[in-house]
């Protein structure tokens, strides 16, 4: 973990979303409880339908909650209007996926650079701050290359680029390795603890690669039909 602070920076109460396939319930997250330091790097995993995208999503402001609470920051995320929820997943979280999701006409300085425009950040600062991401990730020579030109694992740095370019103190990865071949994928997770120590950015990580997970994180937690089926590593 980073040498910040021991404040929560992330906490759940009795989290629960439920969906309905025609009439069938089905519980995705079932009343979980979580906090989260600043600071951290905390792993969900689990088997495929345990919940812990869900979750992440719901962190993120990406879904709502059927019932429960999620506090970001001392906020509760179901209060904010429609444009505060927008306005909070541009510039206080960082977001990676399995898929790239980059623009294919725009060049990787372009897709990160997007991430600013959203924010109001243009001129010599949006160009700085840009160069300085894909420094980070290790990218500042394919700035002018587009995403055809650029191999998966180079692809994803973009991505992580773009999730960090506006300094989020939250990141938010949802099985950034998926695409992956072992090799490319034991880099973008090495920059992942990287950017957590070096930067103090939480990390919010959601795998099914315990192995790795129980090597990185502070922190792993396991999900099961929605609910949390053990932790790992210390409390907060």
């Amino acid at each position: 973990m980073s040498p910040a602070t021991n404040a929560t920076i992330v906490e759940t109460k009795a989290l629960t979303r439920i969906y309905h396939l025609g009439p069938a319930e089905v519980r995705a997250v079932d009343g979980i409880d979580l906090l989260v330091r600043r600071g951290e790097f905390l792993a969900l995993v689990g088997i495929s339908g345990s919940g812990k995208s869900t979750l992440l999503h719901l962190i993120g402001g990406l879904d709502s909650p059927t019932s429960g609470s999620v506090l970001v920051m001392g906020r509760e995320l179901s209060s904010l209007t429609s444009y505060e929820r927008a306005c909070y997943r541009r510039t206080e979280v960082g977001f990676i996926f399995q898929s790239f999701h980059l623009v294919s006409s725009m060049t990787a300085a372009s897709n990160v650079a997007l991430a600013l425009t959203f924010q109001g950040t243009f001129g010599l600062d949006r160009k700085r701050r840009t160069a300085e991401a894909l420094h980070r990730v290790g990218l500042e020579h394919r700035a002018d290359h587009r995403p055809g030109q650029l191999s998966g694992g180079e692809q994803q740095r973009v991505a992580v680029a773009r999730a960090i370019v506006h300094r989020p103190p939250l990141l938010l990865a949802d099985e950034p390795t998926g695409n992956l071949d072992r090799r490319n994928a034991a880099e973008i997770m090495n920059l992942l603890q990287a950017i957590n120590r070096e930067n103090g950015v939480t990390v919010v990580l959601v795998t099914h690669d315990e192995e790795t997970a129980g090597r990185l994180a502070d922190r792993v937690i396991r999900l099961s039909d929605g609910r949390i089926d053990g932790h790992g590593g210390p409390e907060p």
